[in-house]
């Protein structure tokens, strides 16, 4: 009476290691299919900031950017949430990176070609720093921050405008990359 109660449990064994394995195959696939995208990939859902993905081009070279896109919430965003003054994410969660194909000019200065950590320090009044970290993947964006890694910090210079932006969004565009949130806009300049 037990060889059938063992055979029905190895049959019901085998059948899901195998529709287990034919779905991680696919999954490799859909994942290699996503990353030659050159759009905007959906965001994940299930995060209170969802993690963004965009493509495109900035200057002569080939651009990625990735990161958490926190909303308002109803929060006194700039000075408050984000303090004025110190290091800043740019995104939430893990540290927002940027990768270029190619050498670039960011804000008049020379960037080599790779992948960076892209931080910024936001200040109540005059030009904001824009710092491009060697150290690129940080789960916990600032809080593991180091300012020797630094390979590049800039100035832009922000606008402030009249309506209010609900959820951070990096964008490729003229004039390179530009920071939306709350009444911010943060462009910087690359060629």
């Amino acid at each position: 009476m037990k060889k059938p109660n063992v055979f029905m449990l190895a049959v019901f064994a085998a059948g899901t290691m195998l529709l287990s394995g034919c779905g991680a195959e696919k999954s490799a696939e859909s994942t290699d299919s996503e990353e030659m995208s050159m759009e905007e990939k959906p965001a994940s859902e299930t995060r209170a900031s969802p993690l963004r993905t965009l493509e495109g081009t900035a200057g002569n070279s080939k651009l990625m950017v990735q990161y958490g896109a926190p909303s308002v919430k109803g929060r006194v965003v700039w000075g408050d949430l984000v303090p004025y003054n110190e290091v800043w994410r740019t995104g939430a969660n893990e540290s927002t990176f940027v990768e270029f194909g190619s050498e670039v000019t960011v804000e008049g200065q020379k960037l080599p070609a790779g992948r960076y950590s892209l931080f910024t320090i936001p200040k109540a009044s005059g030009k904001w720093t824009v710092i491009f970290n060697s150290e690129w993947d940080l789960e916990h964006g600032h809080f593991q921050y180091k300012q020797e890694n630094d390979v590049l910090r800039v100035e832009s210079s922000p606008e402030w405008l009249t309506d209010s932006q609900e959820q951070l969004s990096i964008a490729i565009e003229s004039p390179g990359i530009v920071v939306r949130w709350e009444k911010l806009k943060l462009p910087i300049v690359i060629q």
